[in-house]
């Protein structure tokens, strides 16, 4: 077997939020305690803005971020796929299609399936970085012509 999935995973999903939400809550509490002692005036905009930064924050981490699972490995004729304690096996007969989004960060790729397994009918990874901004992956590249060999028999 051969993951096909970033080492950065657990780092995405798990260490940035706590030092984003983490920088967040600690300018919204020094605001707060400034405020409240009477070290610095009210300034709506002091309390707004971190408020407005963690609304932000969550959706873009819960649209790019929070879907990926932890690992996808390659094992020939299926992808293994685990996150948290759960693991899937899906045969590359299975996927209708697979999407790659060179331009997000982190990249995804997007699995649709025929049949939905534990995690649904789409299942999202980031793939190991590739280096060339303009070309695909090479991995993911070989997926989809792996996936299409399966389609056409």
């Amino acid at each position: 077997m051969k993951l096909i999935s970033s080492r950065m995973t657990f780092f995405h999903k798990r260490i940035f939020p706590l030092f984003w939400f983490g920088i967040i809550g600690f300018v919204f509490v020094g605001a707060l305690f400034a405020t409240i002692k009477k070290q610095a005036p009210f300034h709506l905009p002091l309390i707004l803005i971190p408020l407005g930064m963690a609304v932000f924050g969550y959706f873009i981490m819960k649209a790019l971020v929070f879907d990926l699972m932890d690992e996808a490995w390659d094992a020939g004729d299926a992808i293994i796929v685990k996150k948290k304690n759960k693991e899937e096996h899906i045969q590359l007969s299975n996927i209708k299609n697979v999407s790659y989004s060179n331009f997000s960060n982190p990249q995804r790729v997007t699995l649709t399936l025929r049949e939905p397994c534990l995690f649904g009918d789409e299942v999202t990874f980031s793939p190991t970085i590739s280096f060339s901004l303009f070309k695909k992956n090479p991995i993911v590249q070989d997926l989809i012509e792996r996936v299409d060999a399966k389609r056409q028999g």
